[in-house]
């Protein structure tokens, strides 16, 4: 996928105008790229709709117009989209009670890097995580992380043929994997070469 440029992007005034609409397009869009793994990890994959969206919003809130905040908000984000041999995913880990939350959170220290995507009969391929900063610290992890789920060619092959797709965590305190619908599995081909 190509990066985000700034003539991909509405002005504020066109955003204002338009933002109703497009952010109806792009939550009917981000449905087919939730994958929840269990009852408290989902992994939200990534592209260029969903970047486009969260620069739009953030130049919304933070009132950027400036084309050098423009092109800060393209270079934090444009990162996180595929690159064709790849998915990139938000992966977050998700607790409603704050105490629940912080104790899971000293329990599931580098559970990010036991996500695991499995096209067909290939390898289990483990997430590479947080590439832009560290997220976890010696006593807790983060509740959110960035992963990228680095394909072999002969994967990517498989995926765009119709290979099933499985996903999964394998840490010691929490392990789950599913296997991927078909529209969730349509979605995520499309972001292969």
């Amino acid at each position: 996928m190509q990066p985000l440029t700034r003539a991909d992007l509405f002005s504020l005034e066109e955003y204002a105008e338009k933002r109703a609409d497009f952010r109806a397009k792009v939550m009917a869009h981000k449905q087919a790229r939730r994958v929840p793994i269990g009852a408290h990890a989902t992994l939200y994959f990534e592209d260029r709709l969903t970047m486009q969206y969260q620069i739009q919003e953030m130049l919304r809130v933070e009132r950027i117009f400036e084309p050098t905040g423009i092109q800060e908000e393209l270079d934090a984000y444009n990162p996180l989209i595929p690159d064709g041999d790849n998915w990139k995913a938000t992966f977050m880990v998700e607790f409603e009670d704050v105490e629940e939350r912080r104790q899971a959170l000293s329990r599931l220290i580098g559970i990010e890097d036991r996500v695991w995507v499995q096209v067909g009969a290939h390898e289990q391929v483990y997430a590479i995580a947080d590439e832009d900063l560290e997220r976890e610290s010696a006593d807790k992890t983060s509740s959110v992380h960035f992963l990228r789920f680095q394909l072999p060619e002969g994967a990517v092959n498989d995926v765009k043929r119709g290979a099933p797709i499985r996903m999964g965590i394998d840490h010691p305190e929490y392990r789950e994997e599913v296997e991927l619908d078909a529209a969730r599995r349509d979605a995520l081909a499309a972001d292969l070469h």
